[in-house]
Protein backbone atom coordinates (compact mmCIF):
# COMPACT_ATOMS: atom_id res chain seq x y z
CA UNK A 1 0.00 0.00 0.00
CA UNK A 2 1.24 3.53 -0.73
CA UNK A 3 2.38 5.55 2.25
CA UNK A 4 -0.23 8.10 3.39
CA UNK A 5 0.61 11.76 2.92
CA UNK A 6 -0.26 12.39 6.57
CA UNK A 7 -0.50 9.93 9.43
CA UNK A 8 -1.58 10.97 12.92
CA UNK A 9 -0.89 8.63 15.82
CA UNK A 10 -2.27 9.12 19.33
CA UNK A 11 -2.63 12.89 18.98
CA UNK A 12 -3.51 14.66 22.21
CA UNK A 13 -4.07 18.41 22.40
CA UNK A 14 -5.87 20.99 24.48
CA UNK A 15 -5.67 24.28 26.28
CA UNK A 16 -3.75 24.42 29.53
CA UNK A 17 -4.70 21.41 31.64
CA UNK A 18 -7.92 20.82 29.68
CA UNK A 19 -7.32 18.06 27.15
CA UNK A 20 -9.59 18.41 24.10
CA UNK A 21 -8.31 15.59 21.87
CA UNK A 22 -7.81 12.18 23.44
CA UNK A 23 -5.52 10.05 21.32
CA UNK A 24 -6.61 10.69 17.72
CA UNK A 25 -5.50 8.30 14.97
CA UNK A 26 -6.11 9.44 11.40
CA UNK A 27 -4.69 8.96 7.90
CA UNK A 28 -4.84 11.16 4.82
CA UNK A 29 -4.04 9.61 1.44
CA UNK A 30 -2.44 11.71 -1.31
CA UNK A 31 -4.99 13.26 -3.67
CA UNK A 32 -7.95 12.47 -1.41
CA UNK A 33 -10.44 14.66 0.44
CA UNK A 34 -10.87 13.69 4.07
CA UNK A 35 -13.67 15.25 6.11
CA UNK A 36 -13.97 15.49 9.87
CA UNK A 37 -17.53 16.06 11.03
CA UNK A 38 -19.03 16.38 14.48
CA UNK A 39 -20.80 18.76 16.86
CA UNK A 40 -19.58 22.11 18.18
CA UNK A 41 -16.95 21.63 20.87
CA UNK A 42 -15.88 18.20 19.63
CA UNK A 43 -12.32 19.39 18.95
CA UNK A 44 -12.40 19.77 15.16
CA UNK A 45 -10.68 23.17 15.04
CA UNK A 46 -8.23 22.07 17.73
CA UNK A 47 -7.26 19.17 15.48
CA UNK A 48 -6.44 21.44 12.54
CA UNK A 49 -4.62 23.96 14.73
CA UNK A 50 -2.50 21.18 16.21
CA UNK A 51 -1.64 19.88 12.74
CA UNK A 52 -0.66 23.40 11.66
CA UNK A 53 1.55 23.87 14.72
CA UNK A 54 -0.68 26.54 16.26
CA UNK A 55 -1.52 24.48 19.36
CA UNK A 56 0.79 22.33 21.50
CA UNK A 57 0.16 18.62 21.21
CA UNK A 58 1.65 15.22 21.87
CA UNK A 59 1.66 12.15 19.68
CA UNK A 60 3.25 11.44 16.34
CA UNK A 61 2.67 13.40 13.12
CA UNK A 62 4.18 11.91 9.97
CA UNK A 63 3.99 14.06 6.82
CA UNK A 64 5.41 12.93 3.47
CA UNK A 65 7.30 10.19 5.27
CA UNK A 66 8.99 12.46 7.85
CA UNK A 67 8.09 13.42 11.39
CA UNK A 68 6.81 16.97 11.85
CA UNK A 69 5.89 16.43 15.51
CA UNK A 70 8.46 19.01 16.64
CA UNK A 71 8.34 21.28 13.58
CA UNK A 72 7.46 24.95 14.00
CA UNK A 73 4.61 26.61 12.11
CA UNK A 74 6.89 28.12 9.46
CA UNK A 75 8.57 24.74 8.82
CA UNK A 76 5.16 23.13 8.25
CA UNK A 77 4.21 25.88 5.80
CA UNK A 78 7.45 25.34 3.87
CA UNK A 79 6.78 21.59 3.80
CA UNK A 80 3.46 22.33 2.09
CA UNK A 81 0.78 22.41 4.80
CA UNK A 82 -1.74 25.24 4.63
CA UNK A 83 -4.75 26.09 6.81
CA UNK A 84 -7.75 28.26 6.00
CA UNK A 85 -8.98 29.09 9.52
CA UNK A 86 -12.62 29.49 10.46
CA UNK A 87 -12.13 33.25 11.06
CA UNK A 88 -10.33 33.63 7.69
CA UNK A 89 -7.87 36.13 9.23
CA UNK A 90 -7.45 38.35 6.19
CA UNK A 91 -5.55 41.62 6.20
CA UNK A 92 -8.64 43.82 5.95
CA UNK A 93 -6.78 47.09 5.19
CA UNK A 94 -5.03 45.47 2.22
CA UNK A 95 -6.41 44.77 -1.23
CA UNK A 96 -7.50 41.39 -2.55
CA UNK A 97 -4.34 41.10 -4.64
CA UNK A 98 -2.06 42.16 -1.77
CA UNK A 99 -3.59 39.42 0.40
CA UNK A 100 -2.92 36.90 -2.36
CA UNK A 101 0.67 38.08 -2.71
CA UNK A 102 1.22 37.42 1.00
CA UNK A 103 0.01 33.87 0.41
CA UNK A 104 2.99 33.30 -1.89
CA UNK A 105 5.36 33.10 1.11
CA UNK A 106 6.20 29.41 0.62
CA UNK A 107 6.91 29.69 -3.08
CA UNK A 108 9.11 32.75 -2.52
CA UNK A 109 11.04 30.83 0.16
CA UNK A 110 11.45 27.97 -2.31
CA UNK A 111 12.84 30.55 -4.80
CA UNK A 112 10.14 29.91 -7.38
CA UNK A 113 10.58 32.86 -9.75
CA UNK A 114 7.15 32.29 -11.27
CA UNK A 115 5.17 32.28 -8.03
CA UNK A 116 3.04 35.28 -9.08
CA UNK A 117 1.54 33.25 -11.93
CA UNK A 118 -0.51 31.43 -9.29
CA UNK A 119 -2.55 34.63 -8.83
CA UNK A 120 -4.16 34.10 -12.23
CA UNK A 121 -4.90 30.48 -11.30
CA UNK A 122 -6.76 31.79 -8.23
CA UNK A 123 -8.65 34.34 -10.33
CA UNK A 124 -9.70 31.60 -12.74
CA UNK A 125 -11.10 29.61 -9.82
CA UNK A 126 -12.72 32.66 -8.25
CA UNK A 127 -13.57 35.17 -11.03
CA UNK A 128 -15.18 37.47 -8.47
CA UNK A 129 -11.80 37.98 -6.82
CA UNK A 130 -10.34 39.00 -10.17
CA UNK A 131 -13.08 41.60 -10.53
CA UNK A 132 -12.25 42.94 -7.05
CA UNK A 133 -8.46 42.63 -7.14
CA UNK A 134 -7.95 46.28 -6.10
CA UNK A 135 -10.73 46.31 -3.49
CA UNK A 136 -9.89 46.29 0.23
CA UNK A 137 -10.56 42.82 1.61
CA UNK A 138 -12.40 44.32 4.60
CA UNK A 139 -15.15 45.53 2.26
CA UNK A 140 -15.86 42.11 0.73
CA UNK A 141 -18.96 40.04 1.47
CA UNK A 142 -18.68 36.97 3.70
CA UNK A 143 -18.59 34.62 0.73
CA UNK A 144 -15.97 36.70 -1.06
CA UNK A 145 -13.80 36.76 2.08
CA UNK A 146 -13.98 32.97 2.21
CA UNK A 147 -12.99 32.76 -1.45
CA UNK A 148 -10.04 35.07 -0.75
CA UNK A 149 -8.97 33.04 2.29
CA UNK A 150 -8.95 29.85 0.20
CA UNK A 151 -7.24 31.62 -2.69
CA UNK A 152 -4.53 32.98 -0.41
CA UNK A 153 -3.79 29.44 0.82
CA UNK A 154 -3.68 28.15 -2.76
CA UNK A 155 -0.99 30.75 -3.56
CA UNK A 156 1.51 28.54 -1.74
CA UNK A 157 0.64 25.54 -3.96
CA UNK A 158 0.14 23.45 -0.80
CA UNK A 159 0.64 19.72 -0.67
CA UNK A 160 -2.08 19.55 2.01
CA UNK A 161 -4.86 22.12 2.26
CA UNK A 162 -6.96 22.21 5.45
CA UNK A 163 -10.32 24.02 5.50
CA UNK A 164 -11.97 24.89 8.81
CA UNK A 165 -15.76 25.38 8.47
CA UNK A 166 -15.71 26.97 4.98
CA UNK A 167 -19.52 27.28 4.91
CA UNK A 168 -19.94 29.12 8.21
CA UNK A 169 -21.71 32.47 7.96
CA UNK A 170 -22.20 32.25 4.19
CA UNK A 171 -25.39 32.42 2.14
CA UNK A 172 -26.61 29.04 0.79
CA UNK A 173 -25.94 29.93 -2.86
CA UNK A 174 -22.35 30.90 -2.07
CA UNK A 175 -21.90 27.73 0.01
CA UNK A 176 -22.82 25.75 -3.10
CA UNK A 177 -20.20 27.70 -5.06
CA UNK A 178 -17.52 27.06 -2.40
CA UNK A 179 -18.21 23.32 -2.43
CA UNK A 180 -18.07 23.28 -6.23
CA UNK A 181 -14.57 24.77 -5.92
CA UNK A 182 -13.65 22.05 -3.40
CA UNK A 183 -14.77 19.47 -5.98
CA UNK A 184 -12.58 21.14 -8.60
CA UNK A 185 -9.60 21.05 -6.24
CA UNK A 186 -10.27 17.38 -5.51
CA UNK A 187 -10.48 16.62 -9.23
CA UNK A 188 -7.18 18.47 -9.73
CA UNK A 189 -5.52 16.14 -7.23
CA UNK A 190 -5.25 18.54 -4.27
CA UNK A 191 -5.20 16.71 -0.92
CA UNK A 192 -7.64 18.25 1.56
CA UNK A 193 -8.79 17.92 5.14
CA UNK A 194 -12.25 19.45 5.42
CA UNK A 195 -13.69 20.25 8.84
CA UNK A 196 -17.37 21.06 8.45
CA UNK A 197 -20.62 21.11 10.42
CA UNK A 198 -22.63 20.77 7.23
CA UNK A 199 -22.10 17.01 7.24
CA UNK A 200 -24.16 16.26 4.17
CA UNK A 201 -22.25 18.77 2.03
CA UNK A 202 -18.91 17.59 3.43
CA UNK A 203 -19.61 13.93 2.69
CA UNK A 204 -20.74 14.82 -0.83
CA UNK A 205 -17.23 16.05 -1.74
CA UNK A 206 -15.07 13.80 0.48
CA UNK A 207 -13.60 10.38 -0.21
CA UNK A 208 -13.37 9.33 3.43
CA UNK A 209 -14.76 10.68 6.69
CA UNK A 210 -14.14 10.69 10.42
CA UNK A 211 -16.72 11.53 13.07
CA UNK A 212 -15.21 13.41 16.01
CA UNK A 213 -17.24 13.46 19.22
CA UNK A 214 -16.01 14.64 22.63
CA UNK A 215 -12.41 14.60 21.45
CA UNK A 216 -12.45 11.04 20.12
CA UNK A 217 -13.06 9.39 16.76
CA UNK A 218 -16.42 7.64 17.14
CA UNK A 219 -16.81 6.44 13.55
CA UNK A 220 -14.95 6.40 10.26
CA UNK A 221 -15.42 5.05 6.77
CA UNK A 222 -15.90 5.97 3.16
CA UNK A 223 -18.20 8.91 2.60
CA UNK A 224 -20.75 6.60 0.99
CA UNK A 225 -20.73 4.34 4.06
CA UNK A 226 -21.09 7.21 6.52
CA UNK A 227 -23.89 8.81 4.49
CA UNK A 228 -25.90 5.58 4.96
CA UNK A 229 -25.18 5.20 8.70
CA UNK A 230 -28.54 5.42 10.48
CA UNK A 231 -27.09 7.02 13.63
CA UNK A 232 -25.27 9.68 11.65
CA UNK A 233 -28.38 10.36 9.58
CA UNK A 234 -30.39 10.95 12.75
CA UNK A 235 -27.67 13.01 14.45
CA UNK A 236 -25.98 15.01 11.70
CA UNK A 237 -27.55 14.47 8.29
CA UNK A 238 -31.28 14.61 8.87
CA UNK A 239 -33.79 13.46 6.31
CA UNK A 240 -33.49 14.57 2.72
CA UNK A 241 -36.31 16.83 1.57
CA UNK A 242 -38.05 15.58 -1.53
Amino acid sequence: MPQPLLEIKQLRAGYGKAEVLHGINLKVETGKVITVIGPNGAGKSTLLNALMGLEPCTGELIFSGSSISNSALEERVIKGISLVPEKRELFTSMSVEENLELGGFRQKKLKNKHWREQIEVVYNLFPRLGERRSQLSGTLSGGERQMLAIGRSLMSSPTLLMLDEPSIGIAPLVVKEIFNIIRQLRDAGVTLILVEQNARAALSVADYGYVLEMGEISAEGSSAQLAKDSRLIDTYLGSVKR
